[in-house]
């Protein structure tokens, strides 16, 4: 495994399947990690790890906001990379029949709480280098994603909120990453909501079948990503899976560098 390009990495959601995967990667590869958990069990085995600095914190309560500020604060951390990698996708069924508090609160807990978080953690860069802050999109960008509608308008959020910070932050590269498919135990959400989940029910179960994106890609494209120029990583949406990142990537850093809509939430075929 290459050693990362950055020293410490805040991990929002650790305990979750793939901030736990990536914290174990950096963790191997010599850098430092903050990392928030709701699940203690799931990250037990790094609890006495000596770059492992884990804080708890319930997303569903606003003032655990503040005490990740004062934990920086204490223990005198800084942070070169951010990563939020919290998600649910409840609740799932058609919009005009789930209950409005659940459906206002997951978009609270996926795009409006991280952000606050980010925003929280900022006074705690590194202010030596110019840090980054990776979010992860999901379905929806490209299409209708019938029933997930909190979970779709979350992800749709984050998107332009990169672009956003992009323009608004200078010492700070955004971007944000569609994993495509990957095994975790958001999907088994969709398995339990039955028939609510519509037509993304066969098809997760179809892709259960599949090898789906592994861990090692998404780190690897992070690490793609935060070795880039704030001109041509900032603000974009990016997909693991089918942007020609990995390998020969001349072609797409100069596409990059010469279109600035590339990769960004756009009205299609629009003419200005």
């Amino acid at each position: 495994m290459p050693k990362p390009q950055t020293k410490t990495i805040f991990i929002l959601s650790a305990s979750s399947d793939i901030g736990l995967n990536l914290m174990e990667m950096y963790l191997n590869s010599g850098a430092s990690v903050i990392g928030t958990y709701r699940n203690k069990r799931s990250i037990q085995k790094f609890d006495n790890h000596p770059k492992a600095h884990l804080i708890e914190v319930d997303l569903h309560r606003t003032s655990d906001i503040a005490k990740i500020g004062r934990f920086m604060s204490k223990n005198q951390l800084e942070w070169d990379l951010f990563i939020a990698s919290n998600g649910t996708m409840e609740p799932i069924g058609p919009f005009m029949q789930i209950k409005d508090q659940k459906w206002q609160e997951s978009i609270n807990i996926n795009a409006l709480i991280p952000i606050r978080i980010l925003k929280t953690i900022y006074p705690h860069r590194n202010r030596a280098i110019t840090a980054s802050a990776c979010f992860f999109a999901g379905g929806g960008t490209n299409s209708p994603f019938d029933n997930y509608s909190a979970y779709c308008l979350s992800k749709i959020l984050l998107i332009k909120m990169c672009e956003l910070l992009d323009s608004e932050v200078k010492d700070l590269k955004t971007f944000i990453l569609g994993p495509g498919y990957t095994k975790t135990k958001i999907h088994k959400e969709t398995i339990d909501a039955g028939e609510k989940s519509g037509q993304n029910l066969e098809k997760t179960r179809q892709f259960f079948d599949t090898k789906g994106t592994s861990m090692q890609e998404i780190y690897d494209c992070i690490a793609w990503c935060i070795k880039q120029d704030k001109t041509v990583i900032g603000g974009r949406n990016f997909s693991i899976v089918h942007d020609q990142w990995k390998g020969n990537d001349s072609d797409l850093i100069s596409e990059l560098t010469n279109d600035k809509n590339q990769y960004k939430l756009r009205r299609y075929n629009n003419s200005i």
